[in-house]
């Protein structure tokens, strides 16, 4: 009886050694990456709340709660600054999903003479850094604002045509790919049916591509959020200023930085990007996993 006891405990133990060998060591690593991922973002959510409003202050993790930086907030720019992102963002967003796809679709779909030179020249412009391009977008702003003043220095809409013509290359190239893998028999068959070639691109292709145009549209929304250089170098004036622009405002100056107020900043402006992603995340999984095209 005890022999068999035994038997069953190294059975057991035999059986735990292979769970973990083949599968538990991923649940080890998958904890450490969330706590890895996480815990930057428990701390900003700390200092937010922290009353101090400095980070040495908050280093005992919510050793003091308070409102009091998010309250502050409403006597500031920053919900003028969250508007004009959003904007930003959103209309550059749409303009490159539209944009792009267009695009893509004339290159999968159609033989032209310039074909293969525009797709060698989009991925040629794409290898360059994009800061070789501050100077020259600083200069050519400069001059068409004393032509078109809404497309000169201080525009959000000056901002909007760069971020759309600086995501246009990358994102052609993706959709390019994308709409090469959607059979072309579907395109013939909506030729038969008597469809012209704009009916079958925005009932069919862009239906199929949806997963895909989800993707490009959340990248670059966020991308848009995010970027500081550029907006900081086209928008003057604090009532035109990006959320990534006025809260750096409020940091720059190392005696007189307000770590607290730009913490509740930052907590807010992250709900944005969350609340998009989690609207486009059953598209993106589950346009990807069905597939777009059976049979």
């Amino acid at each position: 009886m005890a022999s068999d006891t035994q038997h069953v405990v190294t059975e057991n133990r035999m059986t735990r050694r292979r769970w973990f060998s083949e599968i538990g060591w991923r649940h080890v690593i998958g904890v450490l990456a969330v706590v890895y991922a996480g815990f930057p973002i428990v701390y900003i959510v700390s200092t937010a709340l922290s009353e101090g409003g400095t980070l040495t202050g908050s280093n005992e993790l919510f050793g003091e709660v308070s409102l009091s930086n998010f309250t502050t907030l409403g006597g500031t720019a920053f919900w003028t600054w969250m508007g004009n992102t959003l904007f930003i963002g959103g209309v550059t967003a749409v303009g490159t999903v539209l944009m792009a796809a267009a695009a893509a679709y004339a290159f999968s779909r159609f033989r032209f003479t310039g074909r293969r030179v525009g797709l060698t020249s989009l991925l040629i412009i794409q290898m360059f850094p994009q800061m070789l391009a501050f100077v020259a977008i600083f200069l050519l702003l400069i001059t068409l604002g004393n032509v078109v003043p809404i497309l000169g220095l201080n525009s959000k809409i000056a901002l909007i045509s760069v971020y759309l013509g600086g995501a246009l290359g990358a994102n052609t190239f993706l959709l390019y790919g994308f709409f090469n893998s959607i059979p072309k028999e579907l395109d013939e068959a909506a030729k038969i049916d008597g469809a012209t070639h704009a009916q079958t691109y925005w009932t069919i292709i862009l239906r199929l591509a949806a997963p895909m145009l989800a993707v490009v549209g959340l990248l670059s929304f966020i991308s848009t959020f995010n970027e500081f250089i550029i907006a900081r170098i086209i928008l003057q004036s604090e009532s035109n200023w990006t959320l990534a622009v006025g809260l750096y405002g409020w940091v720059s100056e190392f005696l007189e930085a307000n770590w607290g107020l730009f913490a509740a900043g930052a907590v807010i402006a992250a709900l944005p990007v969350l609340v998009l992603f989690q609207f486009l995340q059953r598209y993106i999984v589950g346009g990807l996993t069905s597939g777009a095209v059976k049979g």
